[in-house]
């Protein structure tokens, strides 16, 4: 069985996938305005991401087709049933985690987004998609809404919000990570404390770039 691939979803996937690709953020007049030293700032702060993420709240932002599709395989592979990703944004990347799920016979998959806007399209897309009842987005700052009613066990996560908060919502999930767990980050290079701290020898990690874009860690046991 997969899920991925077949209808309705692989359709709806291809959509989402084609609207992203032609949604750019220099179509917005205060991001096209900003200059590249400060929207390299706002990407690295703790404190002021959020006049960031607040001129891009209408835009997509969704992870590559070739990171959708590697979520799929290592959460399949790994037979993963709990997964928490942070930052869903029109919950593309929730989807895939969502069909992997489903074909690893169920299980939970908690989503959260700052925009509460966004999490209310990331949501019609899972109805869409009949992947709605394996999926919990939480609306609002992740560093609350994932600081309680964890699972026990996280077997897989995604980091694709805020890059500066990384390393602050990563302590909140680590005490949860089983052996094995998996993580993967999108953009980490924005986050040098998030790298230093998984690659570091004896970290209790084994970390490696992956693909232009991505960080593959997974927790050691």
């Amino acid at each position: 069985m997969n899920t991925l691939t077949a209808a309705p979803l692989a359709a709806l996937i291809e959509r989402l996938f084609v609207e992203d690709e032609a949604a750019s953020p220099m179509s917005v007049p205060a991001l096209a305005a900003l200059p590249r030293e400060e929207h390299e700032r706002l990407m690295r702060s703790k404190t002021e991401y959020t006049q960031l993420y607040g001129r891009l709240k209408d835009l997509p932002l969704a992870v590559s087709r070739e990171t959708g599709t590697l979520l799929y395989l290592l959460a399949r592979a790994t037979g993963a049933r709990r997964i928490v990703e942070f930052g869903t944004s029109f919950g593309l990347s929730t989807l895939h985690l969502a069909a992997a799920v489903r074909d690893n016979g169920g299980g939970r998959v908690i989503g959260s987004e700052f925009e509460p806007s966004k999490a209310d399209k990331a949501r019609a897309h899972l109805v869409e998609a009949g992947l709605d009842d394996l999926v919990e987005i939480r609306a609002g700052d992740a560093l609350r809404s994932l600081a309680t009613d964890l699972p026990e066990c996280i077997d897989l996560v995604l980091l694709d919000g805020a890059k500066a908060l990384y390393s602050q919502v990563l302590d909140l999930l680590e005490p949860h990570l089983r052996p094995g767990a998996l993580i993967v980050a999108d953009n980490a290079d924005y986050c040098a404390e998030y790298l230093q701290r998984v690659r570091a020898p004896h970290g209790g990690y084994l970390s490696l770039p992956f693909g232009e874009d991505v960080e593959l860690s997974m927790r050691l046991g």
